[in-house]
């Protein structure tokens, strides 16, 4: 074996060799090549030492200005979670304020509502008139501002599900057009048969606002209020014959605190909120909204909500007026009231009381069961939020329905959960809101009633 010459290399070691050194020259220019660069983009004098310096220096800079960047987020993040804490906060006072509001001022529009259906002499009819339309400011007020901070802080959650539009629009129309009428305007009402997909509660708030803006802002004329099959929904339409509105305030409107045209102190009473928590609903139920408006001919507002599965539907019952029929409809209906609330429980039975119906109150299951016995009623009315500790609404109307099955139940609280209005639906009950509108109530017995 000769151990100077070296032995020959497999041919595919020498091709990796050729490899190695064609990288390894192109590694040698690259390097030139930036030895080049920084001597030439240097200090005076093109020194490579400086310019190595001036290098560090501008990566500490660097690193400085990262960490206090670093520290400037973690500030954000901490004065976020306060502000998303306080902001928790102030919706669950809120909450709890409103429901604390909302007992006393539902047992005060109920006793409203009593005295009004009696017989009294004219000057203290009017004086109910007034007592009722105060507490209908109070009950708008109290609602607004709630409702914009739930919106504000997302904790207002749709409950979406398919309904005949009229259950909504029948009992607006009958409500805004005593509103209307007692402002010498003349509200048209078009009937619909259709069935949509919406939240009832928010799409009733949001045609609430244009009738409510409609009768405030017309000083003479018509107000309408109906409905237009589109091809991707159904156009709930409320026009006026006001003053109309500007092209440049339209978009305005939508805004918190705007309010346009009102001249009368009587009627100034709201805080310019309405439009904005149209707005807010709308968006959140995907809802578009339209308005057309033209200087002083009026204005239209729309929205637009998608249709619903279509159903077969019971025959519709003639729409219950005001005082006559309507009254000797409920004449003799028993009602049960279970609620834990005794100037609420003394409210309802005034209430109904003069519409006809024979009352029993009570403030729990316990109280109810021991003075009705074996008795059986036409409708229960009861409370969701109970005894601290005991069974709540749902639970109580369960166990009174297997007593009495098919007990028609009519759900009442002020938590605008849309998981608890959705639980009372499956269970084939209906959910009102306080404070209690009374003519919504009274459609409702009479529905169940006929």
């Amino acid at each position: 074996m000769d151990l100077f010459q070296p032995p020959e290399l497999p041919d595919e070691w020498q091709e990796r060799e050729r490899a190695l050194q064609e990288e390894n020259a192109r590694l040698r220019r690259i390097c030139a090549s930036l030895i080049e660069r920084v001597e030439s983009g240097g200090v005076a004098g093109g020194a490579p030492y400086a310019s190595f310096e001036h290098s560090v220096l501008l990566a500490e800079q660097v690193r400085e200005r990262t960490d206090a960047l670093q520290q400037a987020l973690v500030e954000l993040h901490r004065a976020k979670a306060e502000a998303e804490a306080a902001n928790l906060s102030k919706t669950k006072f809120l909450a709890a304020v409103s429901h604390d509001l909302l007992q006393p001022l539902n047992a005060a529009r109920l006793f409203a509502s009593a005295l009004d259906e009696h017989a009294l002499p004219d000057d203290s009819h009017r004086l109910v008139g007034h007592i009722g339309r105060s507490l209908k400011g109070v009950e708008a007020l109290l609602g607004t501002l709630v409702d914009i901070s739930r919106l504000d802080a997302g904790v207002l959650q749709p409950d979406i599900a398919p309904f005949p539009i009229d259950q909504l629009l029948d009992v607006l129309a009958e409500e805004y057009r005593q509103m209307a009428a007692a402002q010498g305007l003349e509200l048209r009402y078009v009937h619909s048969d259709a069935i949509i997909e919406s939240d009832m509660a928010l799409l009733a708030r949001v045609v609430r606002n244009f009738l409510a803006n409609a009768i405030r802002y017309t000083p003479q004329g018509r107000i309408l209020l109906g409905c237009r099959h589109r091809a991707d929904g159904l156009e709930i339409m409320v026009g006026d014959t006001g003053p109309g509105i500007d092209e440049a305030q339209r978009e305005a409107i939508f805004l918190e605190f705007r309010r346009f045209g009102v001249e009368s102190s009587e009627q100034d009473r709201g805080l310019g909120l309405g439009l904005a928590i149209v707005d807010r609903i709308s968006g959140m139920l995907g809802h578009p909204l339209r308005l057309v408006s033209q200087m002083g001919k009026g204005s239209l507002f729309s929205v637009c909500v998608p249709y619903g599965p279509t159903r077969e539907r019971a025959p519709r019952a003639s729409a219950p007026s005001v005082g006559g029929q309507a009254l000797d409809s409920l004449s003799g209906a028993k009602v049960w009231v279970i609620d834990n609330d005794a100037a609420i429980r003394e409210g309802m039975a005034a209430l109904l009381g003069g519409w006809g119906c024979r009352v029993v109150t009570a403030a729990s299951l316990a109280q109810l069961e021991a003075l009705v016995g074996e008795d059986s009623a036409d409708v229960l009315l009861v409370d969701y939020h109970l005894e601290e500790g005991g069974p709540d609404g749902l639970a109580v109307a369960a166990s009174l329905r297997r007593r009495h099955p098919g007990l028609p139940v009519v759900v009442i609280t002020a938590n605008h959960d849309a998981a608890l209005k959705a639980r009372a639906r499956e269970l084939g009950h209906e959910c009102l809101l306080k404070p209690l509108k009374p003519l919504r109530l009274k459609m409702i017995l009479l529905h169940h009633l006929s």
